[in-house]
């Protein structure tokens, strides 16, 4: 159910809220309008360089948070004060300084080509013909037919062959093995950032499409090749800042926000180009400061029937991590009785509407939605489930709500900056929020109910969906689900939480980006196999796209 009001009505009780003189609330109104803007600006500042994890202005945004909370006279609940700090493992990259040019001409990196995860790092310089193998020179070979001398060969792995190869080709004293394929079948050849694989005893190398266009040429004529390899193990540390309000009571309510962003764009996901600062004003600094601000109200004029939990979190852009990171290593022991979680909070307007989401995952949210309503026009939708951290606390089964004022053209690109924040819509929201929690008081432990799960892959680029929830930070190979949506293909094939995806059809996939890309190669009534690994047994199962 969609509960409604004319946006004149909010226009309007903003308005009289700002002309009711001297009274106490137009003062704490104008003060939390104040304190929201300030939080939000200096957040979205250029100084903190778009607040990416693990960067210098990461650490300045955690310090300006655990600063306010201490301020505010909440109780550190990190580690270390409030400090939560923990460890993201990205894997195998290459790195920084590989290069493969031929002829004079650079090839452009995961384009044109890539080092195989377990290729020989260093530097060479050699000469070759694609159609020669001679000592002391690179080889060339084209899987072309491999995989087709192979394509009824349901056991085939294409990386056991390119090992076999590369061991058999150093014997002969070859340089390096580069493989391309000119044909048009699905090879599966990927680099890998999983991959434990022993290195390769001489550089691998794989030629794309549009590099063998660009650079191989005439297969007979000779090449002249500079190659380097070289691998990093990314990590980094990210940090959650972690305050308590303990009233000695026997549940705690969690309040959480993402405060990271993406920097100047360097993790891929932002949806712009150019070395550009992402100040993330709505992503998430406005959540950011509606969590302190809050904190504060509750530590001053807050009901006390339950202790309160404020976790700002890092890591969110890249996959959940802090919040995933808490739930398996909480710092508080009482029992959790819901998490309220704000992502993107600052473009209010009536005609977007406020969403709020998780509204199924609770009995008792029906029963104060709309009753401590201020006047925002709102949306509710039931699932527990999306692209925030309140989805990590629904896997645990905690009721969660989730507030969003909606996408917008700035979302994830630099132009998302702090003027173009509605603070007063905001100031409405944290009101909001806070009026539920203020309703809920009373009603003890709220009971958790499962709800559906929104499709995965539901955009241009796809027609189908497994209707799966991954989990974005499994470090292995493949796709590890997270949760199963009810009465979708993955839940009617027998797929369980736990339950890691490695190929459809003829797709392999080691990630969730290259699962995404096999994804959007079908449609729907289209029939294929789905390969799982569920602990150490490998299964298969028949589906078709609905």
């Amino acid at each position: 159910m969609k509960w409604l009001l004319a946006a004149a009505l909010f226009l309007t009780a903003c308005s009289s809220q700002k002309t009711i003189g001297d009274g106490e609330e137009s003062r704490a109104d104008a003060r939390l309008l104040t304190n929201l803007k300030s939080h939000v600006e200096y957040l979205a500042d250029d100084k903190l360089e778009g607040r990416q994890t693990g960067t210098k202005g990461e650490e300045l945004a955690m310090n300006y948070i655990a600063e306010q909370y201490k301020d505010i006279g909440l109780d550190p609940k990190g580690t270390d004060g409030f400090i939560q700090a923990f460890e993201i493992n990205e894997g195998k990259q290459v790195a920084p300084g590989s290069f493969f040019i031929v002829n004079g001409k650079e090839l452009v990196l995961h384009t044109d080509y890539f080092p195989l995860a377990y290729s020989w790092q260093g530097l060479l310089k050699g000469s070759a013909a694609v159609s020669l193998r001679e000592s002391g020179h690179p080889w060339f070979v084209d899987v072309k037919t491999w995989i087709e001398e192979n394509k009824t060969n349901p056991h085939y792995d294409i990386n056991e062959a390119i090992l076999k190869e590369a061991q058999r080709a150093a014997s002969k004293q070859a340089s390096a093995l580069i493989l391309y394929n000119s044909g048009k079948e699905v090879d599966n050849v990927q680099f890998n950032k999983n991959d434990k694989t022993p290195s390769a005893p001489i550089a691998v190398l794989y030629v794309t499409a549009a590099g063998a266009k660009k650079a191989l040429g005439d297969k007979s004529s000779e090449l002249d090749l500079d190659i380097a390899v070289t691998f990093t193990n990314k990590k980094r540390t990210g940090h959650n800042v972690v305050a308590y309000l303990d009233h000695g009571a026997a549940n705690t309510v969690i309040l959480g926000a993402h405060y990271d962003h993406l920097g100047y764009g360097t993790d891929k996901n932002a949806l712009d180009t150019g070395h550009l600062i992402h100040n993330g004003a709505d992503d998430n600094a406005s959540g950011t400061a509606a969590l302190i601000e809050l904190a504060r109200m509750l530590k001053k004029h807050g009901p006390k029937n339950n202790n309160y939990l404020f976790i700002s979190f890092s890591g969110e852009e890249l996959g959940l991590h802090g919040s995933k990171y808490w739930l398996d290593n909480p710092t508080t022991s009482t029992p959790a009785n819901y998490m309220i979680n704000m992502d993107m909070v600052g473009r209010y307007d009536s005609a977007r509407k406020l969403t709020v989401g998780g509204y199924g995952t609770s009995p008792v949210w029906s029963e104060v939605i709309h009753t401590a309503n201020p006047g925002l026009v709102v949306k509710t939708d039931s699932s527990g489930s999306g692209p925030s951290d309140h989805a990590s606390f629904y896997r645990k089964d905690i009721p969660v709500l989730f507030f969003f004022t909606g996408s917008h053209s700035d979302y994830h690109k630099a132009s998302d900056d702090a003027e173009k924040i509605n603070y007063e819509g905001q100031r409405a929201i944290v009101k909001y929020i806070y009026n539920i929690i203020t309703a809920t008081d009373s009603k003890g432990k709220l009971g958790f109910l499962k709800t559906r799960e929104p499709d995965m892959g539901r955009s241009t680029r796809f027609t189908v969906s497994l209707g799966v929830i991954p989990d974005y930070g499994y470090s292995g190979t493949g796709v590890r689900i997270d949760g199963v949506s009810p009465g979708k293909l993955a839940e009617k094939a027998g797929l369980k939480a736990g339950d890691v995806l490695l190929q459809l059809g003829e797709y392999k996939f080691v990630d969730v980006n290259s699962y995404m890309i096999a994804l959007s190669k079908f449609k729907k009534g289209d029939k294929t196999r789905l390969r799982i690994k569920r602990g150490t047994e490998e299964k298969e199962f028949d589906i078709e796209f609905q």
